[in-house]
């Protein structure tokens, strides 16, 4: 795919300056861009990159001199970062996976394919499942009985998504994403220790050996439209009530949502981040990686966690808060500069233990 600078800053909305007619073929970085890329240079802070390639064309900041870098044409965007979304989605060369069905690919006599749905190799579409027009299902995917999903969706492959799941338009998903595995729910006969020991924050009292018996899970999945999950994360079934994902989010690799959480709309999560069963995360939350959140909980709207906070009560809307436990991120941060200045403390106490036991007796 190649395109000139004056079709790339018109698709982008942007200006052209200087030989619109140049053809970029591809994309790169300032310093190792060739002659026929287009430099991405969005920062000032980076422009001496610039100098070590031989880009004739960059992307470049408003207001930036594109004459005085060296420069045949340049693309300039009022947002750069934003410009590089539409940008990327024109130069991505995709998977190459192959247009119609594959003879390999297992489609159930019941299932409903759409038209204009790519099925690559070994792709199982098992009972009564309904595929949206213009869907691509990768290599080695799963589709479960009973399940939807909707237009345009576009699975990498060695995807599982299982049986009564309802996945909305547009949805897109990377390598060995699970969608439908059956949640955490084991319960004893008796209270278990760990039962007693959250009631009494601690004390688990007489420890009883006991068999753990399962719940099953009779919920499943439902996920809005245009969701992007990344490589490895599951999303547990609800135990009784569906496990819910909203419109517009987006999580990365290796997330675990367990059994009846609610996430609302346009959510962004980052690597390794775990929410625990029946929590309810508002609309525009944003959790840095490893962010773990407690189960039974309520995450406000536009929240945002700091990478590595443990949420382990209730957030009210808008906050920003990091740590363990998490608390609100100027807080964390002067419990930090404390915590640092303890050793220094404790030798100035210490001092001052000796210091007075020195002191002769006033007897």
């Amino acid at each position: 795919m190649t395109y000139t600078v004056r079709q790339i800053a018109k698709a982008l909305d942007a200006e052209a300056f200087g030989n619109t007619d140049l053809v970029v073929e591809r994309v790169a970085e300032p310093a190792g861009a060739g002659p026929d890329d287009l430099a991405l240079l969005t920062n000032p802070k980076f422009a001496e990159g610039l100098s070590r390639g031989k880009a004739r064309v960059a992307l470049l900041w408003p207001g930036a001199d594109w004459q005085s870098l060296g420069l045949e044409a340049a693309i300039i965007a009022t947002r750069g970062r934003y410009a590089m979304s539409g940008l990327t989605q024109m130069m991505d060369p995709g998977q190459h996976f192959e247009a119609g069905i594959h003879p390999t690919a297992l489609i159930d006599d019941s299932a409903i394919v759409a038209e204009n749905v790519a099925i690559s190799p070994y792709a199982i579409i098992g009972p009564r499942a309904k595929i949206g027009a213009g869907s691509v299902i990768g290599p080695f995917c799963h589709i479960g009985a009973d399940s939807v999903l909707g237009e345009d969706a576009y699975l990498r492959d060695h995807v599982s998504i299982g049986a009564r799941v309802k996945i909305g338009a547009r949805f897109r998903c990377q390598p060995g994403v699970r969608i439908g595995s059956d949640g955490m729910s084991f319960v004893t006969p008796e209270k278990s220790g760990v039962e007693k020991a959250r009631e009494s924050l601690g004390d688990q009292g007489d420890v009883k050996s006991q068999q753990w018996a399962r719940i099953h899970s009779l919920g499943a999945v439902t996920i809005g439209d245009d969701v992007e999950i990344g490589a490895n994360t599951c999303i547990d079934y609800g135990t009784v009530r569906d496990t819910y994902i909203g419109d517009g989010t987006k999580m990365d690799n290796l997330v675990h949502i367990a059994h009846n959480v609610t996430v609302g709309k346009d959510c962004l999560f980052a690597g390794q981040v775990g929410i625990a069963g029946s929590t309810t995360i508002g609309n525009n939350v944003v959790f840095g990686g490893q962010v773990g959140v407690t189960d039974n909980t309520t995450i406000g709207d536009n929240v945002i966690a700091g990478g590595a906070s443990k949420v382990m009560s209730r957030v009210s809307a808008g906050q920003v808060i990091l740590g363990y436990p998490a608390v609100k991120m100027d807080t964390n941060l002067e419990m930090y500069k404390s915590l640092r200045r303890l050793p220094r403390l404790s030798k100035q106490v210490a001092d001052l233990q000796k210091s007075v036991s020195k002191r002769p007796s006033s007897d």
